[in-house]
């Protein structure tokens, strides 16, 4: 998963149909992810998968109310089409149920 350098490259990326996970280093529950990603991002191959690190883009975080993670938010042609935001550790099968309902 390619991490996000710049709020242009956020705002070029939200044009597509992208899903930006938003996470951090020091995040337990952000790291209980990444062994299952690859498969998740395997199966939903129709989008790109964006890591955002919260620490470097907090007022991203506050603009997208994200202030829970590991947290992701999907877009498709310029609008937001699905949020999965919360302090709880998520499961693969969690992951996957959101990305299947976008």
């Amino acid at each position: 998963m390619e991490n996000l350098q710049s709020i242009e490259q956020f705002e070029a990326l939200t044009q597509q149909q992208t899903v930006f996970v938003f996470s951090a280093g020091w995040c337990p529950d952000c790291t209980f992810i990444d062994p299952f990603m690859p498969e998740v991002e395997q199966k939903f191959s129709d989008y790109t998968f964006i890591k955002i690190n919260r620490d470097d883009f907090i007022d991203l975080c506050a603009q997208l109310d994200v202030f829970g993670i590991p947290s992701f938010v999907a877009f498709k042609n310029g609008e937001e089409v699905g949020r999965f935001v919360n302090r709880d550790r998520k499961t693969q099968e969690q992951i996957e149920a959101f990305l299947t309902a976008l």
